[in-house]
């Protein structure tokens, strides 16, 4: 089952026309990504698993505007795996209206380094099955 995250949308964070200014969206989803990888790992710190990510790709699709004061519920999870990469998806709604959709395309990288490895075995099962759920293709 995908991870579920809710945020209330801030003020700051809203355009002139008084919806989420869309680059926040990337940043709902890197939130909503450390908090389901920390959350799944209670008994290690992130910092020591010994591995972090990397996006290299990010394709977000919009439905309809998220608001100041709205809560926007995001589900996400893993919808494909590589050998050294996987792809997460993201959907966020409002009161069960679909906010936005996205695939965000990770790769795995030693910490500092930040050279291509092979995705560790602890982490695949802090990540999970893959789940399904309706994104961008590409």
């Amino acid at each position: 089952m995908p991870f579920n995250h809710q945020l209330r949308v801030r003020y700051g964070e809203c355009d002139q026309q008084g919806v989420v200014f869309n680059a926040n969206y990337l940043a709902y989803i890197d939130d909503a990504s450390e908090v389901w990888i920390r959350s799944n790992s209670p008994n290690q710190r992130y910092e020591d698993l010994g591995w972090e990510w990397m996006v290299v790709k990010s394709i977000i699709e919009w439905h309809s505007p998220a608001r100041t004061g709205d809560l926007l519920d995001m589900e996400i999870g893993v919808t494909r795996y590589g050998k050294k990469s996987f792809d997460l998806g993201t959907v966020g709604t409002v009161a069960s209206r679909k906010v936005f959709s996205a695939k965000t395309i990770c790769v795995s990288v030693k910490p500092v380094t930040h050279e291509p490895i092979v995705t560790p075995e602890h982490v695949l099962s802090i990540l999970g099955d893959v789940v399904e759920l309706d994104i961008p293709d590409s």
